[in-house]
């Protein structure tokens, strides 16, 4: 799934930085304006030369001796067009500042909500790290760049052009000098944009890896330490710094060849404006006459000015292929297709109240893979309490994610209210239909906080009524702070079941009509598991509800029990007709259930 979000490193530069302007269109609100401001900053780089030029060759050596009031007038001048230049330099920054910021911002969130989008199956195959780097360090590459690169970009190579037009007025000869020196480098740009483009694509994948192999330890910090794996773990996480490390090297010594090119292409510039410009100077050549003094030392600033912005070029360029880079990689993600789709406002809407249940006809694999379900029919009668059974990997929890439209099936179609889950629009599915994870996810914020996920807009009265109607109420009390108790990140402050009591909770505030529960006390103490049921219990009134049990006895109490066996629904009816069929597969779960826990 990876190759998927990565699909955008196939495509050129110029391709890549149409595609990102294409999501981030502010980049180019106002763009002839920015260049405009970009063009007068560039042309004041030149007043300067031009001023001693003008000053020396009429001011102090006219023809009719010095001239005070004409280098009073071109010093007021330049002063004048540095002043206007200065403050169009400012103008320039200012709008390139706040127009890649608030591109960024954009594509920053469009990667964000559209990670939250994308399959299930796309998310848990690809790095949580490398998630996480999509969205913040490769837009932050790109930011850099822009805010940084970008402008001196725009200026330096506004500054290239009219040093050189200048340099042609003054002297054609030298400025031909400046860029035969320059040429090398020039030719050789297209090669080292490739070899940069590649080299800064594998860093930024490094990055990636980086951040997950660091991360995931610190999450699972309690396994590390109780298993004694700090030395494996510290192992993995040095080996993918010293791959991040080798790629950064690669990368950086294409940078260093290049910016040193660069340097021995400005020195031979000097040295070749000084050589040739001293024959010149000495009338060797018959054009040398109009080479004044003025003119080599304006000549002497003007070299400055052209050698200074094509140095910084090469560290330009390599901030344009890192950005570039990671511009790709965020592109990726926007690129990846979001399989279900939301019909939004002209999906369907579900009735409230009970809800029936439909499986028709469903097969479900995962992409490369055999298999998960073959042809399930499944139809629930509303307000029945079902629970699924079987053994690990025979296909169960996923008909609980087809339930809750967290995938769609591969053939077939999963029906509520003989409504196709894909028709109905999202913001209803959501409404009617909660999921009870095996281990709710807590954030890390207080248990009001986390149980108004539920339902936004609930009052704290309304999440106390809500744990009353639970048999929860004096579990709250109980609390060191109440509702405001904070559960620490991913609920670490709680135990494991009262995580679930949370999560219980939230669902029950969010009175859905189709209640999907995967079952998790194995990690409960019994006191608590018996809280946990009657809550459960509770919930499961007036609602159809699914239950994906792991334990047999909550089988024993649903109306009706359906087995599932290698992708198919072999048996189903009600616990004690199901138990008294001999060799079946229902009633050998039940034989190793008991003789594992008792009667």
């Amino acid at each position: 799934m990876s190759t998927v979000l990565d699909s955008g490193e196939e495509i050129g530069a110029i391709a890549t930085l149409r595609r990102g302007v294409h999501f981030s269109p502010e980049l180019t609100e106002g763009i002839w304006w920015t260049l405009g401001l970009a063009v007068i900053a560039s042309l004041g780089q030149v007043v300067v030369p031009i001023a001693v030029q003008q000053t020396l060759d009429r001011g102090l050596n006219g023809p009719g001796g010095p001239d005070v009031s004409y280098t009073v007038l071109t010093g007021i001048g330049a002063a004048v067009a540095i002043a206007l230049t200065s403050w169009a330099s400012y103008a320039m920054t200012a709008r390139l500042f706040t127009a890649s910021e608030r591109g960024l911002a954009t594509l920053r969130i469009k990667a964000f909500r559209h990670v939250h989008d994308l399959p299930l199956l796309t998310q848990n195959t690809e790095r949580r790290g490398a998630l996480v780097s999509r969205v913040t360090s490769d837009v932050d590459q790109v930011s850099q760049f822009l805010v940084f690169g970008g402008l001196l970009l725009v200026v330096s190579v506004g500054q290239v052009l009219v040093a050189t037009v200048v340099m042609v007025i003054y002297s054609w000869q030298l400025a031909l000098v400046v860029w035969v020196c320059f040429a090398p480098l020039f030719l050789s740009l297209r090669y080292f944009q490739r070899k940069l483009s590649d080299a800064y694509g594998t860093v930024r994948r490094q990055v990636g890896v980086m951040l997950s192999a660091v991360s995931e330890p610190v999450v699972g910090a309690a396994v590390v330490r109780s298993y004694a794996v700090e030395a494996r773990t510290q192992a993995r996480i040095d080996a993918a710094i010293d791959e991040y490390k080798a790629a950064s090297t690669r990368a950086q010594g294409f940078t260093a060849f290049s910016f040193s090119l660069g340097g021995v292409s400005a020195g031979m510039a000097n040295a070749g404006v000084l050589i040739v410009g001293i024959w010149l100077g000495l009338e060797v050549l018959p054009t040398g006459a109009d080479l004044t003094s003025g003119r080599v030392l304006a000549f002497a600033f003007l070299v400055t000015l052209f050698v200074g912005p094509v140095q910084m070029g090469t560290q330009i360029l390599t901030d344009a292929q890192n950005a570039i880079a990671g511009w790709r990689r965020v592109i990726g993600i926007l690129d990846t297709p979001a399989d279900l789709v939301d019909p939004g406002p002209e999906g369907r809407t579900l009735p409230r109240g009970p809800i029936d249940v439909h499986l028709a006809g469903v097969t479900f694999a995962y992409p490369g893979g055999p298999p998960v379900l073959r042809d399930v029919e499944l139809e629930i009668a509303a307000g029945t309490r079902v629970a699924v059974v079987g053994e690990t990997g025979s296909g169960k929890s996923t008909i609980a994610k087809l339930l809750t439209r967290l995938m769609d099936p591969s053939e077939g179609a999963v029906l509520l209210d003989g409504v196709d889950v894909r028709e109905i629009a999202d913001s209803s599915l959501r409404r009617s239909v909660v999921l009870v994870p095996q281990e709710g996810f807590l954030f890390d914020d207080t248990i009001a906080a986390n149980v108004r996920y539920g339902r936004l807009d609930a009052t704290d009265e309304e999440i106390l009524a809500s744990a009353t109607e639970l048999g929860l109420g004096d579990w709250v009390a109980g609390l060191p702070h109440g509702l405001a108790t904070r559960v620490g990140q991913r609920g670490e402050s709680l135990s494991a079941g009262e995580r679930q009591l949370v999560a219980l909770l939230r669902a029950q505030l969010a009175d859905p009509d189709l209640l999907v529960l995967d079952e998790a006390t194995s990690a409960v103490d019994p006191a608590l598991e018996m809280r946990i049921g009657r809550a459960l219990e509770r919930l499961m009134t007036g609602r159809t509800s699914v239950t994906i049990a792991h334990r047999l006895s909550t089988a024993e109490g649903a109306d009706e029990v359906v087995v599932v066996d290698r992708g198919r629904i072999v048996q189903r009816g009600p616990h004690a007709r199901l138990v008294e069929e001999e060799g079946s597969v229902y009633a050998g779960l039940h034989a190793s259930w008991v003789s594992q826990h008792g009667a």
